[in-house]
């Protein structure tokens, strides 16, 4: 039987509200299980809909479920980024020898807002005057016009921030080119053979040229977070619920029997109303050598079902999973729903990870 992920009774465990700055929205958060046994929550939050100008606040709990913020203003911004005008999004954490790590989306143009529960949100031109809109590009994927590729109204860079104290953060370097689309940027929560391991998932990349049709999770290495290795194509869209495309969701956990990684997938369900849906799937890479996949589950292993899960204010039918922790066998996944909230989820990482195992490629 497969594993079960146990939603918690409280969900949605976080709510928008108190502060102008996620008044209307918190989702998609990058979690920290630190060495004093606390758990610390970074929301990707914005205050209204139009323009969706995206902050990262800062929460902290003793149990994992009961939070509260830090500070009553954001801890990382779009100035912090480089450019007020842009947006900051779906951080993932990582503490590598003693270093606090965030990966984090940057957008210079914002959605409009879509608050009627069918489709995907589309802006057709930029909602911050004074930045130059990207060229459209001719490598368009199939799927909803939103994921296509290099939309100019959606290019997204993605970055890395530091800190030495969980709170004070700072933009340390770009990991991703300018003109290149490319999300889902997580690190692996410990060197591999020395050196930083990153997944990306560049919508640019696809075609013949780069071996699939539909973008994709990609690996890649740098000794300094600076300069990286090209990208190695790890894993495209191989079943029906990944039609439209997958990507990197939560930071590797490492186990015995490899790194575990779960990712989502998106399937066009019902492409006149531009309805799709995110699931979550799950698969290991080989320990020493995390270019490799060893096992992967053909089907998903977590879809929406709750009413939280498929209606909300933005996106509909969305599960996106951005964090999990583990603490005393017991993985904690944190994940947004319907870009309005962020929920909890619980599973036996020994069962999760024999589950997997038992799909060997």
């Amino acid at each position: 039987m497969p594993p079960v992920f146990t939603r918690h009774p409280a969900n949605p465990i976080i709510v928008p509200g108190i502060y102008d700055w996620r008044r209307a929205v918190t989702f998609n958060p990058g979690v920290l299980l630190d060495d004093d046994g606390r758990f610390y929550l970074y929301e990707r939050t914005a205050g209204q809909l139009r323009p969706f100008h995206c902050f990262i606040g800062m929460m902290e709990s003793d149990d994992g479920v009961n939070f509260v913020h830090t500070s009553p203003e954001p801890v990382f911004t779009p100035t912090m980024a480089g450019n007020e005008l842009g947006s900051v999004q779906d951080p993932r954490l990582a503490k590598i020898d003693g270093v606090y790590y965030m990966t984090y989306a940057f957008r210079p143009f914002a959605w409009s807002s879509n608050p009627t529960g069918i489709g995907v949100p589309e802006s057709q031109e930029s909602e911050f005057p004074g930045v130059e809109r990207a060229p459209i590009s001719t490598n368009a994927v199939v799927g909803s016009k939103n994921v296509q590729n290099g939309r100019p109204d959606n290019l997204t860079r993605s970055g890395i921030a530091v800190s030495t104290d969980r709170v004070h953060w700072h933009h340390h370097v770009w990991a991703t080119p300018a003109d290149m689309d490319d999300r889902d940027v997580i690190l692996f929560p410990e060197k591999v053979n020395g050196k930083f391991m990153l997944l990306r998932r560049p919508l640019q990349m696809v075609g013949a040229e780069y071996g699939t049709d539909y973008p994709a999770i990609w690996i890649c290495e740098s000794d300094d977070l600076e300069d990286w290795s090209d990208p190695i194509l790890l894993a495209k869209a191989e079943y029906e619920w990944e039609d439209n495309r997958i990507g990197g969701s939560t930071p590797p956990i490492k186990t015995e029997k490899g790194w575990l990684i779960l990712y989502h997938g998106v399937e066009n369900q019902d492409p006149a109303i531009k309805r799709v849906c995110y699931r979550m799937g799950a698969m290991l890479l080989d320990l020493n050598d995390p270019t490799k996949v060893i096992a992967r589950v053909p089907h998903a292993i977590m879809e929406p079902e709750t009413y939280y899960e498929r209606f909300g204010l933005y996106i509909p039918n969305v599960i996106f999973p951005t964090a999990n922790v583990v603490k005393d066998g017991l993985i904690y996944l944190y994940y947004g729903v319907c870009d309005t909230a962020i929920a909890l989820a619980t599973c036996p990482l020994d069962e999760l990870t024999d589950y997997v195992a038992s799909f060997p490629v």
